[in-house]
Protein backbone atom coordinates (compact mmCIF):
# COMPACT_ATOMS: atom_id res chain seq x y z
CA UNK A 1 0.00 0.00 0.00
CA UNK A 2 2.81 2.37 0.89
CA UNK A 3 4.53 1.63 -2.42
CA UNK A 4 1.35 2.49 -4.32
CA UNK A 5 0.84 5.74 -2.40
CA UNK A 6 4.48 6.65 -3.04
CA UNK A 7 3.80 6.99 -6.77
CA UNK A 8 0.54 8.94 -6.38
CA UNK A 9 1.10 12.72 -6.38
CA UNK A 10 0.31 14.26 -3.01
CA UNK A 11 -2.00 16.74 -4.73
CA UNK A 12 -4.26 13.91 -5.87
CA UNK A 13 -4.35 12.41 -2.37
CA UNK A 14 -5.24 15.83 -0.97
CA UNK A 15 -8.06 16.32 -3.47
CA UNK A 16 -9.47 12.84 -2.84
CA UNK A 17 -9.56 13.40 0.92
CA UNK A 18 -11.02 16.89 0.47
CA UNK A 19 -13.85 15.76 -1.80
CA UNK A 20 -14.62 12.68 0.29
CA UNK A 21 -14.82 14.76 3.46
CA UNK A 22 -16.87 17.66 2.18
CA UNK A 23 -18.76 15.53 -0.33
CA UNK A 24 -20.09 13.43 2.52
CA UNK A 25 -21.09 16.53 4.49
CA UNK A 26 -22.76 18.10 1.45
CA UNK A 27 -24.66 14.90 0.67
CA UNK A 28 -26.14 14.90 4.17
CA UNK A 29 -26.65 18.62 4.77
CA UNK A 30 -26.92 20.08 1.28
CA UNK A 31 -24.10 22.15 -0.19
CA UNK A 32 -25.62 25.53 0.66
CA UNK A 33 -26.48 24.49 4.22
CA UNK A 34 -23.03 23.00 4.73
CA UNK A 35 -21.27 26.18 3.62
CA UNK A 36 -23.58 28.38 5.70
CA UNK A 37 -23.07 26.21 8.77
CA UNK A 38 -19.29 26.28 8.37
CA UNK A 39 -19.21 30.07 8.03
CA UNK A 40 -21.69 30.72 10.83
CA UNK A 41 -20.03 28.27 13.20
CA UNK A 42 -16.62 29.81 12.55
CA UNK A 43 -18.07 33.31 12.98
CA UNK A 44 -19.73 32.40 16.27
CA UNK A 45 -16.55 30.73 17.51
CA UNK A 46 -14.60 33.87 16.66
CA UNK A 47 -16.97 36.19 18.52
CA UNK A 48 -17.96 34.05 21.48
CA UNK A 49 -15.02 31.69 21.95
CA UNK A 50 -11.83 33.22 20.57
CA UNK A 51 -12.39 36.69 21.99
CA UNK A 52 -13.41 35.13 25.30
CA UNK A 53 -10.18 33.11 25.30
CA UNK A 54 -8.24 36.23 24.35
CA UNK A 55 -9.71 38.04 27.34
CA UNK A 56 -8.65 35.13 29.54
CA UNK A 57 -5.15 35.24 28.06
CA UNK A 58 -4.86 38.99 28.70
CA UNK A 59 -5.93 38.72 32.35
CA UNK A 60 -3.92 35.61 33.15
CA UNK A 61 -0.93 36.96 31.23
CA UNK A 62 -0.99 40.09 33.39
CA UNK A 63 -1.36 38.12 36.63
CA UNK A 64 1.35 35.68 35.62
CA UNK A 65 3.77 38.48 34.74
CA UNK A 66 3.20 40.13 38.14
CA UNK A 67 3.82 36.81 39.89
CA UNK A 68 7.03 36.37 37.94
CA UNK A 69 8.15 39.95 38.59
CA UNK A 70 7.74 39.83 42.35
CA UNK A 71 9.07 36.37 43.12
CA UNK A 72 5.90 34.30 43.43
CA UNK A 73 7.13 31.97 40.70
CA UNK A 74 10.44 31.48 42.51
CA UNK A 75 8.59 30.74 45.75
CA UNK A 76 6.36 28.17 44.07
CA UNK A 77 9.41 26.54 42.56
CA UNK A 78 10.89 25.96 46.00
CA UNK A 79 7.66 24.84 47.68
CA UNK A 80 6.31 22.52 45.01
CA UNK A 81 9.48 21.07 43.55
CA UNK A 82 9.22 17.91 45.71
CA UNK A 83 5.73 17.23 44.27
CA UNK A 84 6.07 18.37 40.66
CA UNK A 85 9.34 16.63 39.86
CA UNK A 86 8.40 13.03 40.73
CA UNK A 87 4.87 13.25 39.34
CA UNK A 88 5.22 15.34 36.18
CA UNK A 89 8.99 15.67 35.75
CA UNK A 90 8.49 19.44 35.73
CA UNK A 91 9.93 22.23 37.89
CA UNK A 92 7.77 23.55 40.72
CA UNK A 93 6.86 26.75 38.85
CA UNK A 94 4.72 24.69 36.47
CA UNK A 95 2.15 24.56 39.26
CA UNK A 96 1.38 28.22 38.57
CA UNK A 97 0.34 27.24 35.05
CA UNK A 98 -1.94 24.55 36.48
CA UNK A 99 -3.59 27.12 38.76
CA UNK A 100 -4.13 29.62 35.95
CA UNK A 101 -5.58 27.09 33.52
CA UNK A 102 -7.78 25.61 36.26
CA UNK A 103 -9.21 29.07 36.91
CA UNK A 104 -9.52 29.93 33.22
CA UNK A 105 -8.74 27.89 30.09
CA UNK A 106 -5.98 26.05 28.25
CA UNK A 107 -4.23 29.00 26.52
CA UNK A 108 -3.49 30.61 29.91
CA UNK A 109 -0.42 28.35 30.18
CA UNK A 110 0.96 29.85 26.96
CA UNK A 111 0.57 33.42 28.23
CA UNK A 112 2.75 32.43 31.15
CA UNK A 113 5.20 30.43 29.04
CA UNK A 114 5.91 33.50 26.89
CA UNK A 115 7.77 35.04 29.85
CA UNK A 116 11.48 34.23 29.59
CA UNK A 117 11.88 34.27 33.37
CA UNK A 118 9.24 31.56 33.69
CA UNK A 119 10.53 29.40 30.84
CA UNK A 120 14.08 29.68 32.23
CA UNK A 121 13.20 27.00 34.78
CA UNK A 122 12.55 24.42 32.03
CA UNK A 123 14.50 22.24 29.68
CA UNK A 124 13.05 22.29 26.18
CA UNK A 125 11.37 18.88 26.47
CA UNK A 126 9.67 20.03 29.68
CA UNK A 127 8.70 23.37 28.20
CA UNK A 128 7.00 21.74 25.20
CA UNK A 129 5.08 19.36 27.47
CA UNK A 130 3.48 22.37 29.20
CA UNK A 131 0.86 22.26 26.44
CA UNK A 132 -0.31 18.86 27.69
CA UNK A 133 0.18 19.72 31.34
CA UNK A 134 -1.82 22.95 31.24
CA UNK A 135 -4.60 21.55 29.07
CA UNK A 136 -5.34 18.81 31.61
CA UNK A 137 -6.48 21.47 34.10
CA UNK A 138 -8.24 23.73 31.58
CA UNK A 139 -11.60 25.14 32.73
CA UNK A 140 -11.38 22.88 35.79
CA UNK A 141 -13.14 25.31 38.11
CA UNK A 142 -15.99 25.78 35.63
CA UNK A 143 -16.44 22.03 35.15
CA UNK A 144 -16.43 21.26 38.88
CA UNK A 145 -18.77 24.13 39.78
CA UNK A 146 -21.14 23.05 37.00
CA UNK A 147 -21.22 19.46 38.24
CA UNK A 148 -21.79 20.60 41.83
CA UNK A 149 -24.68 22.70 40.50
CA UNK A 150 -26.21 19.47 39.19
CA UNK A 151 -26.38 18.19 42.77
CA UNK A 152 -23.17 16.13 42.92
CA UNK A 153 -20.37 16.85 45.38
CA UNK A 154 -18.03 13.91 45.88
CA UNK A 155 -18.14 12.77 42.25
CA UNK A 156 -16.57 15.96 40.80
CA UNK A 157 -13.70 15.63 43.30
CA UNK A 158 -13.16 12.05 42.14
CA UNK A 159 -13.14 13.43 38.59
CA UNK A 160 -10.53 16.01 39.60
CA UNK A 161 -8.32 13.22 40.91
CA UNK A 162 -8.81 11.32 37.66
CA UNK A 163 -7.86 14.41 35.64
CA UNK A 164 -4.65 14.76 37.65
CA UNK A 165 -3.78 11.12 36.91
CA UNK A 166 -4.51 11.70 33.23
CA UNK A 167 -2.29 14.77 33.34
CA UNK A 168 0.62 12.70 34.64
CA UNK A 169 0.14 10.18 31.83
CA UNK A 170 -0.24 12.80 29.09
CA UNK A 171 2.70 14.95 30.24
CA UNK A 172 5.08 12.02 30.68
CA UNK A 173 4.18 10.50 27.30
CA UNK A 174 4.65 13.86 25.57
CA UNK A 175 8.07 14.26 27.18
CA UNK A 176 9.01 10.78 25.95
CA UNK A 177 7.88 11.66 22.42
CA UNK A 178 9.84 14.92 22.41
CA UNK A 179 13.07 13.37 23.68
CA UNK A 180 12.76 10.51 21.19
CA UNK A 181 12.30 12.95 18.29
CA UNK A 182 14.83 15.54 19.52
CA UNK A 183 17.30 13.98 22.03
CA UNK A 184 19.13 17.29 22.44
CA UNK A 185 16.02 18.89 23.96
CA UNK A 186 16.63 16.85 27.12
CA UNK A 187 19.60 19.07 27.94
CA UNK A 188 18.88 22.38 26.17
CA UNK A 189 17.33 25.19 28.21
CA UNK A 190 14.04 26.69 27.04
CA UNK A 191 15.43 30.21 27.52
CA UNK A 192 18.98 31.52 27.31
CA UNK A 193 20.49 32.76 30.56
CA UNK A 194 21.64 36.04 29.00
CA UNK A 195 18.05 36.87 27.96
CA UNK A 196 16.79 36.36 31.51
CA UNK A 197 19.65 38.36 33.03
CA UNK A 198 19.00 41.26 30.68
CA UNK A 199 15.29 41.34 31.53
CA UNK A 200 15.97 41.19 35.28
CA UNK A 201 18.62 43.90 35.10
CA UNK A 202 16.23 46.23 33.31
CA UNK A 203 13.38 45.53 35.74
CA UNK A 204 15.36 46.07 38.96
CA UNK A 205 16.19 49.66 37.98
CA UNK A 206 12.52 50.65 37.77
CA UNK A 207 10.55 52.06 40.73
CA UNK A 208 7.93 49.81 42.36
CA UNK A 209 4.85 51.39 40.76
CA UNK A 210 6.48 51.31 37.34
CA UNK A 211 7.34 47.63 37.77
CA UNK A 212 3.73 46.79 38.66
CA UNK A 213 2.31 48.80 35.77
CA UNK A 214 4.78 47.45 33.23
CA UNK A 215 4.20 43.88 34.40
CA UNK A 216 0.44 44.20 34.00
CA UNK A 217 0.63 45.83 30.58
CA UNK A 218 3.41 43.63 29.19
CA UNK A 219 1.68 40.47 30.41
CA UNK A 220 -1.61 41.65 28.94
CA UNK A 221 0.06 42.44 25.63
CA UNK A 222 1.45 38.91 25.53
CA UNK A 223 -2.08 37.65 26.10
CA UNK A 224 -3.30 39.61 23.08
CA UNK A 225 -0.59 38.03 20.92
CA UNK A 226 -1.55 34.56 22.12
CA UNK A 227 -5.22 35.34 21.52
CA UNK A 228 -4.49 36.14 17.89
CA UNK A 229 -2.28 33.06 17.57
CA UNK A 230 -5.05 30.65 18.61
CA UNK A 231 -7.58 31.95 16.06
CA UNK A 232 -6.71 29.53 13.19
CA UNK A 233 -6.68 26.44 15.39
CA UNK A 234 -9.95 27.21 17.16
CA UNK A 235 -11.86 28.23 14.04
CA UNK A 236 -10.68 25.45 11.73
CA UNK A 237 -10.46 22.44 14.02
CA UNK A 238 -13.42 23.24 16.29
CA UNK A 239 -15.66 23.83 13.29
CA UNK A 240 -14.74 20.45 11.79
CA UNK A 241 -15.20 18.61 15.08
CA UNK A 242 -18.61 20.18 15.63
CA UNK A 243 -19.74 19.39 12.08
CA UNK A 244 -19.21 15.71 12.87
CA UNK A 245 -20.54 15.88 16.44
CA UNK A 246 -23.79 17.85 16.50
CA UNK A 247 -27.00 17.06 14.64
CA UNK A 248 -29.54 19.03 12.58
CA UNK A 249 -31.81 21.72 13.98
CA UNK A 250 -34.54 21.02 16.55
CA UNK A 251 -36.99 20.32 13.74
CA UNK A 252 -34.75 17.61 12.30
CA UNK A 253 -33.87 19.61 9.17
CA UNK A 254 -30.65 21.30 8.11
CA UNK A 255 -31.08 25.07 7.99
CA UNK A 256 -27.51 26.27 7.62
CA UNK A 257 -27.43 27.54 11.21
CA UNK A 258 -24.31 27.45 13.33
CA UNK A 259 -23.42 24.22 15.15
CA UNK A 260 -25.42 21.88 12.96
CA UNK A 261 -23.79 18.65 11.84
CA UNK A 262 -24.13 15.06 10.77
CA UNK A 263 -23.62 13.32 14.16
CA UNK A 264 -21.05 10.91 12.75
CA UNK A 265 -18.91 10.77 15.88
CA UNK A 266 -21.80 9.91 18.25
CA UNK A 267 -22.96 7.24 15.76
CA UNK A 268 -19.50 5.67 15.76
CA UNK A 269 -19.49 5.86 19.54
CA UNK A 270 -22.77 3.97 19.76
CA UNK A 271 -21.27 1.13 17.73
CA UNK A 272 -18.49 0.83 20.31
CA UNK A 273 -20.70 1.27 23.36
CA UNK A 274 -19.63 -2.09 24.84
CA UNK A 275 -16.05 -0.83 25.04
CA UNK A 276 -17.07 2.39 26.76
CA UNK A 277 -19.20 0.49 29.24
CA UNK A 278 -16.22 -1.65 30.21
CA UNK A 279 -13.73 1.22 30.40
CA UNK A 280 -15.87 4.07 31.72
CA UNK A 281 -18.92 2.35 33.18
CA UNK A 282 -21.32 4.05 30.73
CA UNK A 283 -24.68 2.26 30.74
CA UNK A 284 -26.20 4.27 27.92
CA UNK A 285 -24.66 4.85 24.46
CA UNK A 286 -25.79 8.48 24.46
CA UNK A 287 -23.25 9.27 27.18
CA UNK A 288 -20.36 8.88 24.73
CA UNK A 289 -21.44 12.18 23.20
CA UNK A 290 -19.90 14.01 26.17
CA UNK A 291 -16.25 12.96 25.71
CA UNK A 292 -16.58 13.25 21.94
CA UNK A 293 -17.92 16.79 22.24
CA UNK A 294 -15.27 17.62 24.86
CA UNK A 295 -12.66 16.98 22.16
CA UNK A 296 -13.71 20.26 20.56
CA UNK A 297 -15.19 22.29 23.41
CA UNK A 298 -15.85 21.26 27.00
CA UNK A 299 -18.33 24.11 27.38
CA UNK A 300 -20.47 22.55 24.66
CA UNK A 301 -20.09 19.15 26.33
CA UNK A 302 -21.36 20.54 29.65
CA UNK A 303 -24.45 21.75 27.84
CA UNK A 304 -25.38 18.10 27.23
CA UNK A 305 -25.50 17.17 30.91
CA UNK A 306 -28.91 18.69 31.85
CA UNK A 307 -30.57 16.87 28.95
CA UNK A 308 -28.86 13.63 29.94
CA UNK A 309 -30.07 14.10 33.51
CA UNK A 310 -33.66 14.80 32.46
CA UNK A 311 -33.61 11.66 30.30
CA UNK A 312 -32.39 9.58 33.25
CA UNK A 313 -29.06 8.60 31.71
CA UNK A 314 -26.85 10.25 34.35
CA UNK A 315 -25.52 8.61 37.51
CA UNK A 316 -22.66 9.35 39.91
CA UNK A 317 -20.17 7.37 37.86
CA UNK A 318 -21.00 9.35 34.72
CA UNK A 319 -20.48 12.64 36.60
CA UNK A 320 -17.07 11.52 37.89
CA UNK A 321 -16.00 10.36 34.42
CA UNK A 322 -17.40 13.48 32.73
CA UNK A 323 -15.49 15.70 35.16
CA UNK A 324 -12.23 13.82 34.62
CA UNK A 325 -12.36 13.65 30.85
CA UNK A 326 -13.92 17.09 30.50
CA UNK A 327 -11.08 18.68 32.46
CA UNK A 328 -8.31 16.58 30.95
CA UNK A 329 -9.39 16.98 27.33
CA UNK A 330 -11.17 20.37 27.57
CA UNK A 331 -11.26 20.96 23.85
CA UNK A 332 -7.64 20.00 23.20
CA UNK A 333 -8.24 19.20 19.52
CA UNK A 334 -9.10 22.84 18.95
CA UNK A 335 -6.36 24.36 21.12
CA UNK A 336 -3.29 22.11 20.93
CA UNK A 337 -2.38 23.21 17.42
CA UNK A 338 -2.68 26.88 18.30
CA UNK A 339 -0.84 26.50 21.61
CA UNK A 340 2.15 24.68 20.13
CA UNK A 341 2.17 27.11 17.23
CA UNK A 342 2.29 30.00 19.70
CA UNK A 343 5.42 28.67 21.43
CA UNK A 344 7.09 27.69 18.15
CA UNK A 345 6.80 23.88 18.08
CA UNK A 346 3.97 23.27 15.60
CA UNK A 347 5.67 20.18 14.17
CA UNK A 348 5.04 18.33 17.45
CA UNK A 349 1.26 18.84 17.36
CA UNK A 350 0.43 15.26 16.32
CA UNK A 351 2.53 13.85 19.16
CA UNK A 352 0.89 16.19 21.68
CA UNK A 353 -2.59 15.20 20.51
CA UNK A 354 -1.78 11.48 20.67
CA UNK A 355 -0.29 11.81 24.18
CA UNK A 356 -3.29 13.79 25.41
CA UNK A 357 -5.77 11.37 23.89
CA UNK A 358 -4.17 8.60 25.93
CA UNK A 359 -4.10 10.83 29.00
CA UNK A 360 -7.80 11.65 28.72
CA UNK A 361 -8.75 7.98 28.43
CA UNK A 362 -6.56 7.20 31.45
CA UNK A 363 -8.28 10.01 33.40
CA UNK A 364 -11.72 8.59 32.63
CA UNK A 365 -10.72 5.02 33.52
CA UNK A 366 -9.17 6.16 36.79
CA UNK A 367 -12.25 8.19 37.71
CA UNK A 368 -14.51 5.21 36.95
CA UNK A 369 -12.58 2.77 39.12
CA UNK A 370 -12.08 5.22 41.97
CA UNK A 371 -15.83 5.87 41.93
CA UNK A 372 -16.46 2.11 42.03
CA UNK A 373 -14.14 1.86 45.06
CA UNK A 374 -15.92 4.80 46.70
CA UNK A 375 -19.29 3.13 46.08
CA UNK A 376 -18.12 -0.05 47.78
CA UNK A 377 -16.76 1.84 50.77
Amino acid sequence: MKRILKFIPSGIVCLVIFFLLFGYLASQMGTANMLNTIMRTAHDLLLNTVFYLMAICVITGAIGRVFVEFGVVSLLEKLLRPLMKPLFNLPGVASLGAVLTFLSDNPAIISLAQDKRFSAYFKKFQFISLTNFGTAFGMGLLVIVFMVGQGYFVEPLIGLFGAMCGCVVSTRIMQFFVIKAYPQYKYEDASRADEVEQIEAEEVKKPLFQRILDSLLDGGRTGVDVGFAIIPGVLIISTLVMLFTFGPSAGGNFTGAAYEGVELLPWLGSKLSFIFEFLFGFHDPHLIAFPITALGAVGAALGLVPNFASAGWIDGNAIAVFTAIGMCWSGYLSTHTAMLDAIGYRELTSKAILAHTIGGVAAAIMAHWVFMLYSVI
